[in-house]
């Protein structure tokens, strides 16, 4: 459980931003982003009682990923925590879902299952790998070990889980201090040449590495990556590989006051990484939960979160990048024109399409302090990120009859999936109390304004 932190309630009102996204004067023509209405995935109760491992009373539905194919056919992943199962959806481009109920992909209700990521691959039908954080105690001082599943039917059925870490280390827990961790500290790739690749860290502190060289039905050993006992606890790991299958992993520290991200690589599909774990731009401040993305010009991007006062204090959204992952040049903050209404901005997502555009989403925090988020931030940048649009907050997700935003498990979470055609689907979790929750997914895509 996500440990240590005091929750306050939200602002009675947010600002509320027109449904068009207008980027900046510099590039021409007026580039905006089109909104769909939203598609309501999965609503439930609201309750969520003491923390008691698995004999937890907790009723409500979160954590939600998304994936997005070509032609445009958006698969959610998604934790209902009464049943304390994953589910998983998929919806087409009207909206309409694929199957009459959703299916269950975890099948273990007696055991909490959290903060999942999920990739669909083209195909016909499409093959869906889902990897999640399992809360299953084996004898440590915390639970939690990491499963996938795979699909090769488009989500109809999903193979019976792998558990690929096996530890009593406590996996998935992204480790701030001893009394402050974020679960969910997890994230997968696939390669060009069909490897799927994971990488996950403990509580005691590791960051592992495995992949799958047969679409999942097996995986090799974990590899160490960092984390040892003489290096503070990795957290938030984020993997990207190249359209030449060059892998890019990303991660923050916990322990650290002015923490940086740190980076490597591998040239080998993942045989073994470079030894040198480079820190990507140095701050003062703390910086945490890093997305990395790399393109087709062999241009790598981060997002990441900055607390200039410390960790989890005024966050703020930076970017930067690098060519083949070399040197990352200084940081831009791209989250600065929500400075007015919101006391900080973390935790992104950020995807590329096919096209050189470069799109950010964060969460937003109404309160000083580290509170619950509510709302989702988005901008994006045309020209493959050397400007970027004033952001805005996505349409519907600041509603205040729908309370805060998931996950209470942890904040890291991928949100956002976006196609080489430019089409976006995003979810988010609301929760509440004592009224509801919701699972949600709206779409949207850039276009000339008319």
């Amino acid at each position: 459980m996500l440990k240590g932190f005091r929750f306050f309630s939200r602002r009675a009102l947010l600002l509320t931003f027109a449904m068009i996204f207008m980027a900046g004067p510099a590039w021409g023509a007026t580039k905006v982003i089109q909104w769909d209405d939203p598609v309501e995935v999965a609503e439930g109760e609201a309750f969520r009682g003491p923390w008691q491992m698995n004999e937890s009373d907790w009723r409500f539905v979160d954590d939600p990923s998304v994936a997005l194919t070509e032609d445009r056919q958006a698969g959610v992943v998604w934790v209902d925590q009464a049943r304390q199962d994953l589910f998983f959806q998929v919806y087409g481009p009207d909206g309409e879902p694929r199957f009459d109920e959703p299916v269950n992909v975890s099948r273990s209700p007696e055991v909490f299952s959290w903060l999942p990521r999920v990739i669909m691959s083209g195909g016909e039908p499409e093959t869906v790998f889902i990897l999640w954080q399992e809360i299953i105690f084996s004898g440590g001082s915390h639970g939690g070990d990491i499963l996938f599943a795979r699909s090769q039917d488009g989500g109809r059925t999903f193979s019976e889980p792998l558990n690929l870490s096996n530890t009593i280390a406590g996996a998935g827990k992204g480790r701030l201090s001893r009394d402050i961790w974020f679960n969910g500290s997890l994230d997968m790739a696939l390669g060009p040449e069909g490897n799927i690749y994971v990488v996950w860290t403990e509580y005691e502190g590791a960051l592992r590495f495995s992949h799958s060289t047969d679409q999942g039905q097996s995986f090799s050993e974990s590899l160490l990556i960092a984390g040892g006992r003489s290096e503070p606890p990795a957290r938030g790991p984020s993997l990207a590989v190249s359209p030449e299958g060059e892998i890019h992993l990303a991660w923050s520290v916990g322990e650290e006051g002015a923490a940086d991200i740190r980076y490597t690589r591998s040239t080998d599909h993942g045989r073994s990484f470079f030894a040198e774990h480079r820190f990507i731009v140095p701050s003062t401040g703390f910086s945490d939960a890093p997305k990395i993305a790399a393109d087709e010009r062999g241009i790598v991007h981060i997002a990441y979160t900055e607390g200039p006062f410390g960790p989890l204090q005024g966050l703020q959204v930076h970017y930067s990048q690098s060519v083949n992952g070399g040197l990352f040049p200084e940081a831009i903050e791209i989250s600065q024109d929500h400075a007015e209404s919101f006391a900080g901005a973390g935790f992104p997502s950020l995807e590329l399409d096919g096209q050189g555009n470069v799109y950010v989403l964060w969460e937003l925090f109404p309160e000083k302090g580290f509170t619950h988020p509510s709302g989702l931030g988005i901008t994006f940048s045309d020209d493959n990120g050397q400007t970027f649009a004033d952001p805005i907050i996505v349409p519907g997700t600041d509603d205040p009859g729908l309370g805060f935003n998931g996950s209470q498990q942890g904040m890291f979470m991928n949100k956002l999936a976006v196609n080489r055609n430019g089409d976006l689907a995003i979810v988010n979790s609301t929760f509440k109390a004592g009224e509801s929750s919701r699972i949600r997914l709206i779409r949207g895509r850039i276009a000339a304004e008319e």
